[in-house]
């Protein structure tokens, strides 16, 4: 079985509306070979590197689709000397388009960000900045839709507990932790601001007692912990890595037996704690 690329898109876009993406923000199809095949095999990744895409090849794979945007800011050439461009021109050679969704499924609802939430316990959750839904006529907001996340929690935790649950739904090891003094000393959390990727310009200005986001400047963390908050910090892509799987689920009972989709095994954050 196989689908245009076109048509695949056109249903993906469904699914992952463009239109929620920041304005900043460079999605959609962003590689397009000339002569392109119908698409059997989709390979799912956070960042396309080289080693993704010599697993994309290996796989016969005609589609990759990047949460992260491959070309940002534009490309002022194509040759060999540069990773990126490297990558750009052998996809096009090997006939591999790229697709990159990015912000968009962070805004959606049941996106990164939502999954995130998850492993944090039970909560009343709602975005830290909504969006219209575009989609309905009426533009109806969810107050899950938009960038960012706040948990209020149904229990209140402390942070060893939460650290634990953070860890056990992100399957690290090891976090970066700011405590403040106040959750130091065993005072429960009870409001959690999130953010997948890199989430200082998400929760400014928010209160929260946590935030919870992949990377932060250092300046941005002392002033958060001075200010009574903590912060965890996982490195970037772990925030959203762990998604991809339910992403593949969803995408499977879209499509059913069209396209086979794959979640890339060499894919992973650059940064370990070692």
């Amino acid at each position: 079985m196989a689908i245009r690329l076109e048509t695949l898109l056109r249903e993906l876009e469904d699914l992952v509306p463009l239109d929620l993406a920041e304005d900043w923000d460079n999605v959609g199809l962003l590689v397009e070979p000339p002569a392109m095949k119908p698409v059997q095999r989709v390979l799912l990744c956070i960042d396309l590197t080289e080693a993704v895409l010599a697993e994309a090849r290996k796989n016969r794979t005609q589609l990759i689709l990047a949460y992260h945007p491959i070309i940002f800011g534009g490309l002022p050439r194509i040759t060999q000397a540069v990773p990126i461009q490297r990558i750009v021109s052998a996809a096009l050679c090997a006939g591999i388009a790229v697709y990159s969704p990015h912000t968009a499924m962070d805004c959606m609802v049941g996106g990164v960000n939502d999954w995130l939430a998850q492993g944090l316990g039970k909560a009343t959750v709602r975005s830290l900045m909504p969006r219209l839904d575009t989609q309905q006529e009426d533009a109806v907001t969810d107050p899950r839709l938009g960038q960012g996340r706040v948990l209020e929690l149904d229990k209140p935790a402390t942070a060893a507990v939460l650290l634990r649950r953070i860890k056990k739904h992100l399957g690290l090891k090891h976090l970066r932790v700011a405590l403040a003094d106040r959750h130091a000393a065993g005072q429960p959390v009870e409001r959690i601001l999130l953010c997948a990727g890199a989430g200082s310009s998400v929760v400014v200005g928010a209160e929260g007692d946590l935030v919870l986001t992949g990377e932060m400047g250092h300046h941005d963390v002392l002033a958060h912990r001075e200010a009574g908050t903590s912060v965890v910090l996982t490195e970037h892509s772990n925030t959203e890595r762990g998604y991809l799987p339910l992403f593949r689920e969803h995408l499977e009972l879209h499509f059913g037996s069209k396209v086979r989709f794959d979640v890339s095994e060499v894919d992973r954050d650059p940064l370990v704690i070692l």
